[in-house]
């Protein structure tokens, strides 16, 4: 929240203080004759676009982001909690750039408006007197706009002939097609659409570096104010360059300054790039494919000197189905195995493709080398590996959003098959929602194993949890009452009971504040926003202000 806050603060400085710097000082002073307000209203927003362009990269920078969450010289929890909501951050300045964009490119029909009046406005008037500068020798234009052609033709002129109406233009249609493809639904239902229009960000990071070079926006120069001040000289204007009287004015355009913001972070960016290519020309094999009831398949890979940590995520390519898609897939394996998987739910083009590469949709066996080639980047980070910092934590999945803590809990396993003495976690709170425990039949197994681990070792108490099925009808309901008195569940085969509905988050975080006076809880969710801003409200309003008193502490998966 701190960071937002200054983050926003820096916003309103620099529209503030660029809106002063056009508006005030004598340089602008003609400029402003002619187009008004108009002038600082651009230019303000202009300055904010710049730094939020600045910003705009370096979130989604994940090598850079993994290694700064990797490095516990320079990264405390506290600010690893910050570099999780990367993403986040990422939508935030770009809902910033679409405003500023909206605003500078408003002002900028008016100073485009005004300018081509003014080149046809009749003689007499000062605007008109500073229009005609430059059509002689030894003058320099104010008004960038040099045709005698009146509206709406000298507009559509500059918006097409002009480089920073061309670029404009250009810029501002990729900046659409880039945020109306990056909704929800978009992402969910046609994600190639979102892949493909957010590579437009190429075409408008060059179009915002060249947008200023044209110079359109000119101010008085130095040597021209110590000899005519505008703010004496605009009274006799019809006298400029007559002996006794001002001379006449000189003016020279902006130098473009965007560069100069955007450098450091496209340089980082390309870095970003080229690591991902290194990596993803490194040999991965596929192990096994295992197919899970409801379409779910698991991939196990293997890959030279890959190392990962519970919770992270790769990004995979699979070149049979497409040379360009990168899709995120979290890991379900633990560090302890000798392989990576991760399962995938077949719901769409790109799922469905790989489902059939991989020779799923026949009956007989496929051989190892018929499998596909898979190229894969990362692991990455996440917030689930912070999940062994702390003595008791609260893990809460809700549908394919289980998956993270598939890793978790594997690991949790291998530890206690070897030894847990050194395991800071003591207790792990384990939420499952889901409409349908079928399709996830993997996970109970890996469930079930854990349960009869724990008994064994006679510590059934570390590991509590609970399975919800959010969409129950009144013959499950029945079903579940007949069978309730039976030792293991009849949908999961667990000792633990399945439950029906929504838990009552209020009484859950109760409960288990008691259970742990003085403690630092994690709550570690992987889900839906909607659900992620009930456990976060939660985790605020059942923390104590006293520092000695119970903490819970709001981690959110984003990929």
């Amino acid at each position: 929240f701190l960071f937002q806050l200054v983050w926003l603060g820096l916003n309103v400085f620099l529209f503030w203080w660029y809106y002063l710097v056009y508006d005030v000082p004598p340089k602008f002073f003609y400029t402003r004759v002619l187009l008004g307000r108009a002038l600082a209203l651009a230019r303000a927003p202009a300055a904010c676009l710049n730094f939020n362009c600045m910003l705009i990269l370096l979130p989604v920078c994940r090598n850079l982001l993994s290694f700064l969450r990797g490095s516990s010289a320079c990264c405390s929890t506290r600010v690893r909690r910050q570099l999780d909501r990367n993403l986040t951050f990422h939508k935030m300045v770009a809902w910033m750039i679409a405003l500023h964009t909206a605003i500078h490119t408003i002002a900028h029909l008016f100073n485009v408006e005004w300018s081509v009046e003014a080149r046809v406005e009749e003689k007499g008037t000062l605007a008109a007197v500073l229009s005609s500068l430059g059509d002689n020798p030894n003058e320099s234009y104010v008004n960038f706009f040099r045709k005698t052609i009146g509206n709406p033709v000298g507009g559509l002129y500059v918006a097409f002939t002009y480089l920073a109406g061309l670029t404009g233009v250009i810029i501002t249609l990729a900046l659409i097609l880039i945020i109306t493809s990056s909704t929800k639904t978009i992402r969910r239902s046609y994600f190639e659409v979102f892949w493909y229009t957010h590579h437009l960000f190429v075409i408008f990071f060059i179009g915002l570096v060249i947008h200023g070079a044209g110079r359109i926006v000119r101010g008085q120069t130095a040597e021209s104010l110590a000899e005519h001040d505008p703010e004496i000289c605009y009274k006799n204007f019809t006298h400029w360059g007559k002996k006794g009287s001002c001379p006449i004015p000189q003016f020279s355009g902006n130098p473009p300054m965007t560069w100069k913001w955007v450098v450091g972070p496209m340089f980082l960016y390309l870095c970003e790039r080229l690591v991902r290519f290194w990596r993803s020309q490194q040999k991965v094999v596929i192990t096994k494919v295992v197919i899970h009831p409801f379409k779910t398949i698991e991939l196990q890979m293997m890959k030279k000197g890959f190392k990962m940590e519970v919770g992270q995520y790769i990004f995979v390519k699979c070149p049979a189905v497409s040379k360009l898609e990168w899709h995120p897939f979290t890991l379900t394996s633990a560090p302890e195995e000798d392989y990576f998987s991760i399962h995938v739910r077949i719901v769409g083009d790109w799922t469905e493709g790989l489902f059939n590469a991989c020779g799923c949709d026949k009956q007989e066996f496929q051989e190892a080398w018929k499998l596909p080639k898979i190229a894969v980047d990362g692991p990455f980070g996440t917030a689930s590996e912070d999940v062994f910092s702390y003595e008791t934590v609260m893990l809460v999945g809700a549908g394919i959003g289980v998956t993270p803590f598939a890793s978790v809990l594997k690991s949790v396993w291998y530890k206690y098959c070897h030894d847990a003495t050194n395991l800071k976690l003591k207790k792990i709170y384990f939420y499952w929602l889901c409409r349908d425990t079928h399709a996830f039949e993997w996970f109970a197994d890996l469930l079930q194993s854990l349960e009869a681990q724990m008994q064994e070792r006679n510590n059934a108490e570390f590991l509590s949890y609970n399975i919800y099925l959010t969409g129950w009808d009144e013959s499950q309901a029945t079903h579940f009452v007949v069978h309730h008195e039976e030792e293991k569940d009849v949908i999961t085969g667990l000792k633990q009971k399945t439950l029906y509905g929504r838990p009552n988050w209020e009484n859950e975080f109760k409960t288990i504040a008691g259970k742990h006076p003085g403690s630092r809880i994690g709550v570690f969710l992987c889900g839906p926003e909607g659900l992620a801003d009930t456990l976060n409200k939660q985790s605020i309003s059942n923390s104590e202000a006293d520092p000695r008193g119970v903490h819970f502490i709001f981690n959110k998966e984003n990929f």
